[in-house]
């Protein structure tokens, strides 16, 4: 079972000043590509795993960004670790049957 959920939220500067999106789709990729459970919403992605993992994943969106010509990258990182388990679902299913 997961012990950690972490949303992250990429502002990439972009090199000449861009919108962003091509940025974040790039980034969600990386959370895709790494195959663990997501949430994107409208100002930041969740994802699901362990700890160490959901890191790694950041570094690697890190990674990404530089490797597309932006000169700095800005994360907003929200991290809940419960060693007893965490997911998405479990904090949120009262409320996705309302949407």
């Amino acid at each position: 079972m997961a012990q950690a959920l972490v949303s992250v939220q990429i502002l990439p500067h972009t090199p000449n000043g861009e919108s962003v999106i091509p940025y974040v789709d790039r980034a969600i990729e990386i959370i895709q590509q790494a195959g663990v459970p997501y949430r994107v919403g409208p100002l930041e992605t969740t994802m699901e795993g362990e700890l160490p993992e959901l890191l790694a994943i950041i570094e690697r969106m890190n990674e990404a960004m530089i490797e597309m010509g932006c000169p700095s990258v800005l994360h907003q990182v929200k991290i809940y670790f419960n060693p007893a388990g965490a997911s998405i679902r479990g904090l949120t299913s009262k409320y996705d049957e309302k949407q």
